[in-house]
């Protein structure tokens, strides 16, 4: 299992912050924490980047041994055809993406028609698109979708945290998805009543601190024959202030490191 972080585990030090990462900031922390892999994942700056740029970044994640991913949202036909010109520039074989709700409200035929669209631009880079779970499509229409399409170029981004919001059980969508993932999410989460009784918060967590069945998560992948880069992410709560939130920010990814690294050394039976 290849193991590596995302933008989203870099969320604080690129947002409300007094120096911002760059891209290519990112990308060497990745290599700092000895990752496989980095996501450049939901940076509106990468559309930006001029080809120079992008051949830029594509040669120091060489230069580190740092492979590269991608994420957007929509799939958009013209949309995902930008977004796999930025891949290929890339050296980027995994683009992740996101079924949006007005595409997902008309149900799997219409997003598999979508995808459809877009499979000779898959086939003709090898880049492989995988759609993530979360709460504004349902993972039974996900998996319907990406079942109809019926090609190995199109799956899942396997994210159990998101679909909470759409009151699905973690463990049903690990189990429903792990046939089709291309890319995995790790976050720990935590989905816990507010003070006082009234309401629910869904927050992040402290990896092993949360609800993730990280051994259910693997468990699943590894029965379903997939192996896709496990990508760290966080939904952090902002701290009070940039410097304690960035120090918790990194010591969570620390944890998540940790977890997975102690997962992939010691392979469940």
């Amino acid at each position: 299992m290849d193991i590596g972080i995302g933008s989203y585990a870099l969320f604080w030090e690129w947002h409300d912050h007094p120096h911002p990462l760059s891209i290519a900031d990112m990308l060497e922390r990745a290599a700092e924490l000895g990752c496989d892999v980095f996501e450049i994942c939901d940076d509106p700056r990468i559309e930006q980047c001029t080809a120079d740029e992008l051949d830029a970044l594509c040669a120091s994640a060489d230069r580190l041994g740092v492979r590269l991913q991608l994420g957007t949202r929509g799939i958009d036909p013209d949309h995902l055809g930008r977004y796999l010109g930025i891949a290929a520039a890339l050296d980027a074989h995994v683009l992740r993406s996101m079924v949006q709700r007005p595409d997902a409200e008309q149900g799997a035929e219409h997003v598999a028609e979508l995808l459809r669209r877009s499979l000779p631009r898959l086939e003709e880079s090898g880049i492989a698109l995988a759609l993530e779970t979360y709460e504004q499509i349902p993972t039974s229409v996900l998996v319907a979708a990406v079942e109809a399409v019926g090609s190995p170029l199109v799956g899942i981004t396997l994210d159990p945290a998101n679909c909470i919001a759409a009151l699905e059980r973690p463990a049903d969508v690990i189990d429903a998805a792990a046939p089709h993932a291309l890319d995995l999410h790790v976050k720990d989460f935590a989905f816990a009543r507010q003070e006082g009784w009234v309401g629910f918060t869904l927050s992040g967590a402290r990896m092993g601190d949360g609800q993730l069945d990280l051994d259910h998560e693997l468990r699943a992948l590894a029965d379903a024959g997939r192996s896709p880069a496990a990508i760290v992410e966080h939904w952090l709560p902002w701290q009070g202030d940039s410097a304690a939130t960035v120090a918790l920010e990194r010591e969570w990814t620390a944890a998540t490191l940790a977890a997975l690294r102690a997962a992939a050394a010691d392979p469940l039976p």
